[in-house]
C-alpha cells in the first residue's frame, strides 16, 4: 500500500523517469495499486471465514454498522475508498480531468485511514512491540514522499529535486509574459502537464492537447512545473520581458 502511494508520487512527478521511462512508471502503479486492493479484499474477506459471530457481513461492509468499532470502520473507509479509486481511474475520460484528479488525490486520505487502522490493531492484538520498526521503516519514505509532493516549485529547486526555472525572473523594473509551444512531433499526451497546470494545458475527449500560448503571469510556476515534468520534454517555455510605465 506504501510502496503504491510512493510509486504513485513518483509516476506523477516524473522524478525517476530517466531510470524507468514514464510508461514503465504507469504500469507499476497499476500493478501495485491492483497488489493492494487484492491484499486487503482477502484481509476483509478472511474475517467471514472466523467462528466468532461479531464479524458479520454487513459490519465488513459498512462502517460502524451494527456497534462496529472505530478501528475496523477505518479499515473499511479506507478500502472502499482505495476501490472507487481505482474503479474511476480507468475512467478518467468520462470526467473533467480536474475533478477526476482530485478523486484520485483522495489516495492519500486513503493510505492515512488504513495505517490508522493497522496501528490501531496492531495495539489491540498486543502485537505493535514486534512491528513498530517495520511500520515506521515503511512510513518514513511514504510520509516523505506524500510531503515533498505537495512541496512548492522553488522549494524542491532550492533542494535540489528540481532543475532550475527554464525562464529566469525578470530584471528591474519589466514584468515577464511567459510564451508555450507544444512540440507535437514529441507530445505523447499523457496528461502530466495538465495535473501541474490543468488551467492551462487540457486534454480533449479526441486525444488532443489544447493550451493556452500566454498564459497569465500568475500561473508561471505551474507551467514551468508542467515543462520540468514533462517525460518527453515536449513543452517549450519563452519569457518576453516587458518594461513597466512608470
Amino acid at each position: 500500500m506504501c510502496l503504491t502511494l510512493c510509486w504513485g508520487v513518483l509516476t506523477a512527478t516524473g522524478w525517476v523517469r530517466r531510470l524507468t521511462g514514464h510508461h514503465a512508471l504507469r504500469t507499476g502503479h497499476a500493478m501495485l495499486a491492483v497488489f493492494t486492493l487484492a491484499t486487503g479484499f482477502i484481509h476483509a474477506a478472511a474475517f467471514a471465514f472466523l467462528d466468532d459471530p461479531f464479524f458479520t457481513v454487513l459490519k465488513l461492509i459498512v462502517p460502524l454498522a451494527d456497534g462496529g468499532t472505530v478501528r475496523h470502520a477505518l479499515g473499511i473507509a479506507g478500502f472502499e475508498l482505495m476501490l472507487a479509486i481505482a474503479v474511476t481511474a480507468g475512467l478518467s475520460r468520462s470526467f473533467k480531468y480536474l475533478s477526476w484528479l482530485r478523486f484520485h488525490q483522495l489516495a492519500y486520505v486513503a493510505v492515512g485511514l488504513t495505517v490508522v487502522h493497522s496501528w490501531i490493531g496492531a495495539m489491540a492484538n498486543g502485537h505493535l512491540a514486534v512491528v513498530w520498526i517495520a511500520g515506521i521503516t515503511v512510513l518514513a519514505p511514504t510520509v516523505t514522499l506524500a510531503i515533498l509532493r505537495w512541496l512548492p516549485p522553488h522549494r524542491l529547486i532550492r533542494i535540489g529535486l528540481l532543475d532550475a526555472t527554464p525562464v529566469g525572473p525578470p530584471r528591474q523594473g519589466h514584468t515577464l509574459t511567459m510564451r508555450v509551444s507544444v512540440d507535437n512531433q514529441r507530445c505523447r499526451r499523457y496528461g502530466i502537464c495538465q495535473s501541474e497546470a490543468p488551467e492551462v494545458f487540457r486534454l480533449q475527449e479526441d486525444g488532443r492537447l489544447q493550451y493556452s500560448r500566454s498564459p497569465d503571469p500568475g500561473l508561471t510556476e505551474q507551467v514551468q512545473a508542467a515543462a520540468r515534468a514533462c517525460p518527453m520534454r515536449a513543452i517549450q517555455l519563452q519569457g518576453v520581458e516587458q518594461g513597466v510605465d512608470r
